[in-house]
């Protein structure tokens, strides 16, 4: 059985795919998986390296675009919808699955027209647009929050969780240590924003560094700072001393887990499921322009749970991140309990349930 896996431009995109390809080969359930992206998106550089075989095609941004810009924007949408026809055509799957981004769209429009069964992934409390016009068409719909359900038809949405790739779950602390070439004895904290960074997260983290210094013997960093900023943080950790990893990119996110003690992060919906599938005490920054301010919304709901402590973006300072950095520190017991409820929060069985649904879809097709 052949299956395509449509979608990306964001890591909340593209890793929900991979741990949903990934179940799909452990259980034996496909001959191949392929992944249908753009050229531009985060997919191009992480789904070859998981191994998996990507298409391209040209797609756009809609939302939040002037006049001009959506006229151009529906124009490459007829543009990728052919050029999906085509793949189609020539893939032939069993089964097209949509887990958002700009290619996720056109595909799956071409996919029902094809009477190829369909299945969309919902990873956020608030669907975005294109989700919420693909409702009417798709097969099936698997939603990671139970608040997701009533923007879509009753009778197929199921809830299933949002899928975490399985190798986040089985490191080994020794080689990932090694891999980080990292302190075993010092408090390690992993810092990224995004696949790209987030330059509000990296100044307040620079400015907190100068809060910290009686603990710079004690504390080590991993810093995923996108491309723009990575030359002026690393600056900053070498100015004042502190010990750590700094790097445009981190690859081996799960290694990174594994080690930290604390995570600050943005609250992106794969981020909050990998968070809670391995139970880590984390400061959530909100990021404060996304669709429908869906991380907001589910960052409050980890908040609210005693899961996590979140930051909103506007109230982001070098003192409250060294504040909190200081407290998490030294208060094992606070750091513990949100351990505990991040845990209890997590789902680990979401990529087999998603799994299960495509194969019953294919059964019926």
């Amino acid at each position: 059985m052949r299956v395509l896996i449509a979608g990306g431009g964001t890591g909340g995109h593209v890793f929900p795919g991979i741990a949903i390809a990934d179940a799909l080969r452990e259980q034996g359930a496909v001959s191949e998986v392929v992944f249908v992206g753009t050229e531009k998106g985060l997919e191009a550089r992480v789904v070859p390296q998981a191994g998996y075989q990507l298409e391209t095609l040209h797609a756009a941004g809609f939302v939040g675009k002037s006049a001009l810009g959506k006229i151009r924007s529906l124009w490459i949408l007829l543009q990728s919808f052919r050029e999906a026809r085509a793949l189609l055509q020539r893939m032939r799957p069993h089964l097209v699955i949509g887990v958002g981004g700009y290619a996720s769209f056109s595909t799956v429009i071409a996919a029902h027209f094809r009477d190829i069964p369909t299945l969309i992934h919902e990873q956020n409390a608030v669907p975005g647009l294109a989700n919420r016009q693909l409702a009417r068409f798709v097969d099936a719909i698997a939603v990671t929050y139970q608040e997701s359900m009533p923007f879509f038809p009753q009778e197929k949405t199921i809830l299933t969780g949002n899928p975490v790739r399985k190798g986040m779950l089985k490191v080994d602390e020794r080689a990932a240590r090694a891999l980080f070439q990292l302190d075993p004895d010092r408090f390690t904290i992993f810092v990224f924003g995004g696949s790209t960074g987030a330059r509000r997260i990296n100044r307040a983290v620079a400015e907190a560094l100068g809060l910290l210094a009686d603990l710079r013997d004690r504390i080590q960093f991993i810093h995923q700072t996108g491309e723009s900023d990575h030359e002026d943080i690393a600056r900053v950790y070498s100015d004042l001393g502190f010990s750590g990893i700094v790097v445009p990119f981190v690859y081996n996110m799960a290694e990174a887990y594994a080690l930290a003690d604390v995570v600050l992060c943005r609250a992106g919906a794969t981020t909050l499921s990998e968070i809670t599938a391995i139970g880590k005490a984390a400061i959530l920054v909100p990021y404060p322009h996304a669709a429908s301010n869906h991380q907001e919304l589910n960052a409050r709901k980890l908040e609210d749970m005693g899961a996590a402590r979140v930051v909103l973006d506007r109230e982001l300072s070098g003192e409250r991140i060294a504040e909190l950095f200081r407290t998490l520190y030294l208060d094992e017991r606070m750091r513990s309990e949100l351990e505990r409820q991040a845990a209890a929060f997590g789902r680990l069985d979401a990529a087999d349930r998603i799994v299960q649904l495509a194969m019953s879809l294919v059964r019926k097709g």
